[in-house]
C-alpha cells in the first residue's frame, strides 16, 4: 500500500515538472502557461479564441506563447513580421499539422510529399483556361438556381438569408465541379450537418448522439461522392490523379469529401454576411445598387464598390488561422528588429482577424462596417493602409497567405460576387423586420475560415418583375 501510494505521488510529481517546469528562456516570447495543468488556456481558446486572444495581445503585445492542451504555441500578430514565418521552409512546416486536422476529422491518411503535388494539380485547375470554364458553368448552375428560387408566381417567399445563401452557393459549386446530377439538394442536407459539427469534431468534444449523427452524414457523403454518375470534368481529373498517386480507393472517397468541404464551406456563409451587411446598411446598399445598375450579366465592367464592401465583408468575416510546426529551433526577427528564439516541437499561429483585420491603428473603428473603407476619395481601389506612420504590409488576409493560401480563392471570390450580383439584379430582397439586427457569430467556427452565424436573419424575396435583359 504504502508503495503503490509512493509510486503515484512520484508519478504525481512527474506530471507537476511536465506541466510546470517550462519558464520562460533568454529572448523567447512572453509566456503565458494558464492555471490549468497541461490543459492551460485551452479552454478559454476553444471556446472564443478572438475574445482570449484580444485579452492576450492587451496583456503581452503582438508575440506571446500560451499552453493549449499540452502544446506550447507562439501567436504572431504584427503584419510586418509575417513574412518570417511565412516565406520560412526550413524551420517552420505546416505539413503535419494539416494531416493531423484532416485525419482527425475526415479519417484521410495520403502520402505525405502527396500535398506538394496535389497543390501543383489545384494550381493548374483553378487558373487561366480551366478557370474560366469552371467559372462558366458556375454562373449557369447560379443563375438556373436564382431563378427557379424565385419563381413561385411573383409571391413573396420567406427564408433564412444563411440558408438560402448556403444552399444555392453549395448546390451550384457541386454541380459546377463534382456531380451534374439532381441529387445536390441531398447532398446539402448532409452537408450542413457534418458541417454544423466539424469544429467539436475536430476538438474531440462530440456528445454521443453528436457523433452518430456525423457519422451518418459523414457516410452518406461517401456514398455519393463514390458515384460514377454524371461526374463533372474537375472530379474526374482529380480522381485520376489520386489514382496516379497510388491512394487506395476507400481514402479516395474521403479525399473527395475534404475537397468537397474545402471548395464549398465559405462562398455561401461570405455571401451571407456580405447581403446581410448590405440589408442592414440602407447606405451601402444603395451605394452597390447605384453601381450595379446598368451592368452587363455577361460583361460586367468595374465595380470598385461592390469590391470595396465585398472586401470590408471579408476582413470582418474572414477568421482563418495559419499554423506552423517548429521543426528546429528558429530566431524569429520582427519587423522593428526585435529577435524572439522559438523552440523545436512549439507551434507558431498567426491570426490575421485579431491582427492585421482587426487592428484599430490600420483599420478605424475595426469592427464597424465601412462599405467604403476600401476605396480612395476617387473611388478608386484603396490597397495602401499604414500603421504608425509605416506601410502594412498585409491588411487583410482573408484566404490566408503562403503555402497555406486558398488555391481556388479566385473561383470563390467570382462565385460569391456573380450570386451577390444575381440576386441583386433578379430578385427583390428585403429585410422581413426591417429594425432585424444581424446575428453574432458563433465563437467556434474561429480558425475555419468564414465565420458562421448563431441564428439567421429572415429575409423576404421574389423575381423581380421586370428582369434585366441578359
Amino acid at each position: 500500500m504504502l508503495l503503490t501510494l509512493l509510486l503515484l505521488l512520484n508519478g504525481l510529481f512527474i506530471v507537476y515538472l511536465l506541466c510546470f517546469s517550462r519558464t520562460r528562456q533568454h529572448k523567447e516570447p512572453p509566456l503565458d502557461k494558464g492555471l490549468l495543468p497541461w490543459l492551460g488556456h485551452a479552454l478559454e481558446f476553444g471556446k472564443d479564441a478572438l475574445k482570449f486572444l484580444t485579452r492576450m495581445k492587451e496583456k503581452h503585445g503582438d508575440i506571446f506563447t500560451v499552453r493549449v492542451a499540452g502544446q506550447y504555441v507562439t501567436i504572431l500578430l504584427d503584419p510586418n513580421s509575417f513574412d518570417s514565418v511565412l516565406h520560412d521552409t526550413v524551420s517552420l512546416d505546416f505539413r503535419r499539422i494539416r494531416g493531423q486536422v484532416v485525419q482527425k476529422i475526415f479519417g484521410l491518411q495520403v502520402p505525405s510529399n502527396m500535398q506538394t503535388s496535389e497543390r501543383k494539380w489545384m494550381e493548374v485547375h483553378f487558373k487561366g483556361v480551366n478557370l474560366i470554364e469552371l467559372n462558366s458553368s458556375m454562373n449557369i448552375h447560379l443563375r438556373n438556381l436564382v431563378l427557379n428560387a424565385g419563381k413561385t408566381c411573383g409571391e413573396w417567399q420567406q427564408e433564412g438569408l444563411f440558408s438560402l445563401c448556403y444552399s444555392l452557393l453549395f448546390r451550384a459549386g457541386y454541380l459546377t465541379l463534382f456531380e451534374g446530377s439532381d441529387n445536390a439538394a441531398a447532398v446539402y442536407q448532409e452537408f450542413r450537418n457534418f458541417d454544423d459539427l466539424l469544429t467539436k469534431l475536430a476538438r474531440g468534444s462530440l456528445k454521443r448522439d453528436e457523433k452518430k449523427s456525423v457519422d451518418t452524414s459523414q457516410e452518406k457523403l461517401l456514398r455519393f461522392l463514390s458515384s460514377q454518375r454524371g461526374m463533372e470534368p474537375w472530379k474526374r481529373s482529380y480522381q485520376n490523379f489520386l489514382n496516379k498517386e497510388g491512394v487506395a480507393e476507400e481514402m479516395q472517397a474521403k479525399a473527395l469529401l475534404l475537397q468537397l468541404w474545402t471548395t464549398q464551406c465559405n462562398a455561401g456563409p461570405a455571401a451571407f454576411w456580405f447581403l446581410g451587411f448590405l440589408l442592414t446598411h440602407p447606405e451601402a446598399m444603395e451605394a452597390v445598387r447605384s453601381e450595379v445598375r446598368g451592368l452587363s450579366l455577361k460583361h460586367p465592367s468595374s465595380t470598385p464598390v461592390f469590391d470595396s464592401a465585398l472586401s470590408e465583408t471579408l476582413r470582418l468575416t474572414a477568421a482563418v488561422m495559419i499554423r506552423r510546426e517548429v521543426v528546429q529551433d528558429k530566431t524569429l526577427v520582427m519587423a522593428n528588429g526585435q529577435e524572439y528564439r522559438l523552440r523545436r516541437g512549439d507551434r507558431v499561429c498567426l491570426f490575421p482577424l485579431l491582427g492585421p483585420q482587426m487592428d484599430p491603428q490600420i483599420h478605424p473603428e475595426p469592427q464597424s462596417f465601412k462599405y467604403d473603407r476600401f476605396l480612395n476619395e476617387d473611388r478608386t481601389v484603396k490597397n495602401t493602409f499604414h500603421k504608425n506612420g509605416e506601410q502594412v504590409r498585409y491588411h487583410t488576409l482573408p484566404w490566408g497567405a503562403g503555402r497555406s493560401s486558398c488555391v481556388g480563392k479566385e473561383f470563390a471570390v467570382n462565385a460569391i460576387k456573380q450570386f451577390v450580383f444575381l440576386l441583386l439584379t433578379h430578385l427583390d430582397l428585403e429585410l422581413c423586420d426591417p429594425e432585424a439586427n444581424l446575428p453574432p457569430v458563433n465563437p467556434s467556427r474561429y480558425g475555419y475560415g468564414m465565420l458562421q452565424p448563431e441564428g439567421d436573419l429572415q429575409v423576404r424575396f421574389r423575381l423581380k418583375r421586370i428582369l434585366p435583359e441578359m
